[in-house]
């Protein structure tokens, strides 16, 4: 079996997924037409030809411009649906889907407008494909904590269909510490909580995470490998962290696949799992990210089996879904 054949064929979850980042440019040309919006660029192309980053915010500048094509359920719905779609063919078995209301509800669309249509694509994909997915509702770090706290009160007529909750957009300069009160309100209420940390951000921003914050799972989580102490804590405590390799690259966390610190985070002891962040952007859904990571540092199938093993572990799940995903995961010759 052919290294693309194996990774296509591991039941896997992909746990850092921003559905906002599966917006292709055909799709993106497409609802702009069909809601009348203008957007910066004159073509496909020139738009697959903008996505040269320097870093985060250069590319998040372009993120939110494309994403004012989406307005109407229908739209959330197509969305959804059309990354499922590629999931699938990925293997994915369980998608966890980060959403930020933020983005849209700034531009008059409706917080249930956005969770109607991811909702409606959630469930086309069970019956299609039998996709398990949860959502989970990121607050947008660059704006303000009593920001966030107003789009949960938005939130809280529809928490029985959020599962969690994360944190995104530009780490630098906003510490997961702006947000401790939103977070403790976040816990009390039940939910999920995870955050962003140590991607451009330092190994620091991992601790408030985890001990302001009380997260428990780490999105990127990278710069670990700068602290060593930091390092041991994230194994001893299982801590998964979502590692998102071409993103990082194409963010210039990292200037090459090679010199990606996954390798070492994995030899360390840590759950570290691989997903595809912001795939319309990055240059690869989640199997690509294998493919591409496994070449570059040289990963055996079994550490490919790890990885996925770990995805499904830290998943947001009952024991009795991941448990028939990981005896098919065993079965599977390294």
């Amino acid at each position: 079996m052919d290294l693309d054949h194996f990774v296509r064929s591991l039941p896997k979850a992909e746990l850092h997924l921003h559905i906002e980042g599966t917006l292709e440019p055909e799709m993106m040309f497409e609802l702009a037409r069909r809601n009348g919006v203008a957007l910066p660029w004159d073509s496909v192309a020139a738009t697959r030809a903008a996505y040269a980053f320097s870093d985060l915010q250069s590319f998040l500048d372009l993120y939110y411009a494309g994403a004012a094509v989406l307005i109407h359920e229908q739209d959330f719905f197509e969305l959804a649906l059309a990354y499922f779609e590629r999931a699938h063919a990925d293997g994915v078995v369980h998608a966890e889907l980060f959403f930020d209301p933020q983005t849209h509800t700034t531009r008059g669309v409706a917080f249930a407008t956005v969770l109607d249509g991811l909702e409606r694509a959630c469930d086309e994909a069970q019956a299609r494909w039998g996709i398990s997915s949860r959502l989970i509702l990121c607050f947008l770090r660059h704006l303000s904590e009593d920001e966030g706290l107003s789009t949960l009160a938005q939130a809280l007529p529809h928490l029985a269909r959020i599962h969690g909750v994360g944190l995104d957009s530009s780490e630098k300069g906003h510490p997961p510490s702006k947000f401790a009160r939103l977070f403790a309100r976040c816990r009390e209420l039940g939910l999920h909580v995870v955050a962003h940390a140590g991607e451009e951000g330092p190994p620091a921003y991992i601790v408030e995470a985890l001990d302001i914050l009380g997260v428990e799972r780490i999105d990127h989580g990278v710069r670990a490998a700068e602290d060593p102490a930091l390092l041991e804590r994230l194994a001893r405590e299982q801590v998964a962290l979502t590692v998102c390799p071409l993103s990082n690259v194409k963010l210039c966390v990292y200037p090459t696949l090679a010199q990606h610190t996954l390798g070492q985070l994995l030899d360390a002891g840590l759950k570290v799992t691989i997903n595809s962040d912001d795939p319309a952007y990055f240059g690869g859904y989640v199997a690509q990210n294998y493919i591409d990571t496994a070449q570059a540092l040289g990963l055996t199938r079994a550490q490919l089996k790890r990885i996925a093993r770990n995805s499904l572990e830290a998943s947001f799940v009952p024991e009795g879904l991941r448990a028939p995903w990981l005896e098919r995961l065993d079965a599977m010759p390294a």
